[in-house]
């Protein structure tokens, strides 16, 4: 009879701080902006001295790294949940793609930031971190391909309209929809631009 294999209970505990680092660095860049995060803050937050935070994470960026491939993986955990619902209609699937998407970045304004825009200076993802974006990226171009959207610009154009709606609404209207409820129009307009037939109506 096989035993019970041996937990590595010092590997467990390392992972668990380094989750609640991650959740400590959240909270704050939430409360003052993913820019004014600082090592002593964290440390702070969870009770650890500043420079006990370096045997987990080596810098500042390595906090943003794991926190950039935190938030890509969660949502490429939506986009599993969500790809079985799609629609078999183009139109409606491309509004199902988007609205997913948008629904993702307003909830929460400080992931999106770090997920899409350019707000820390010097931060580059790591190979590692990055791979869940280009994971959804692609994903996201194989639906369209099979609604016979191939082209690379259109896709860049779909992904467009999306983010200047979402940077739109945060900018503008924060916690409100006045851009964000404008998004099925879009992607109609969006439609009509690459050829894709329009809805079926049922007969009634």
């Amino acid at each position: 009879m096989l035993g019970t294999p041996l937990r590595d209970r010092q590997a467990e505990r390392r992972q668990a701080t380094r989750t609640e680092i991650l959740q400590a660095a959240w909270e704050i860049a939430r409360e003052k902006g993913l820019a004014d995060l600082t090592l002593r803050d964290v440390a702070d937050r969870i009770g650890m001295r500043a420079p006990s935070l370096y045997s987990y994470f080596g810098s500042k960026n390595d906090i943003y790294d794991a926190m950039f491939g935190q938030a890509w993986s969660d949502y490429v955990a939506v986009v599993d949940r969500v790809e079985p619902t799609l629609s078999a209609d183009p139109r409606s699937a491309l509004k199902q793609i988007a609205g997913t998407f948008v629904d993702f970045a307003i909830v929460d304004p400080t992931r999106h930031q770090l997920m899409n825009q350019r707000t820390i200076p010097g931060f580059v993802p790591s190979p590692e971190s990055y791979a869940p974006s280009v994971e959804v990226f692609e994903r996201g171009r194989a639906h369209l391909a099979r609604f016979g959207v191939e082209e690379l610009d259109q896709f860049d154009l779909f992904t467009a309209l999306i983010g200047g709606l979402i940077n739109a609404q945060q900018a503008n209207d924060p916690g409100g929809d006045r851009w964000v409820r404008l998004l099925d129009d879009a992607m109609d307009m969006f439609a009509d631009h690459v050829g894709l037939p329009p809805l079926k109506r049922r007969r009634s």
